[in-house]
């Protein structure tokens, strides 16, 4: 196993595993509880980390992360499913689970 991402926001990592589980790439995400850790240890070692289970993916989930954070400076925009307004970071919409078009 290998980890690909950490981030101090639940959501964001959550949102990551999903795309890659999307392509085929299983995931465990470690330290999903540990924040009530902080004080007795630092905080980002208390962050959610997201690991690639099969180490012959880890390229593949690596370019998915990266290109997902890149283009977080692009524009919201609606689904076409439900019409709810998601971020530019969300690939699938967050309400509905359409994929982005």
């Amino acid at each position: 196993m290998k980890k690909v991402f950490t981030h101090e926001n639940r959501m964001i990592l959550f949102n990551l595993k999903n795309l890659l589980q999307a392509e085929g790439i299983e995931t465990v995400v470690v330290n999903e509880f540990a924040a009530g850790g902080v004080g007795d240890l630092a905080a980002f070692d208390t962050w959610p980390e997201l690991w690639v289970e099969d180490d012959s993916r880890f390229a593949q989930a690596q370019a998915i992360v990266q290109d997902v954070m890149h283009n977080q400076e692009q524009q919201d925009w609606y689904c076409r499913g439900c019409q709810e307004k998601n971020d530019a970071a969300f690939q699938v919409c967050w309400k509905c689970g359409r994929a982005f078009e």
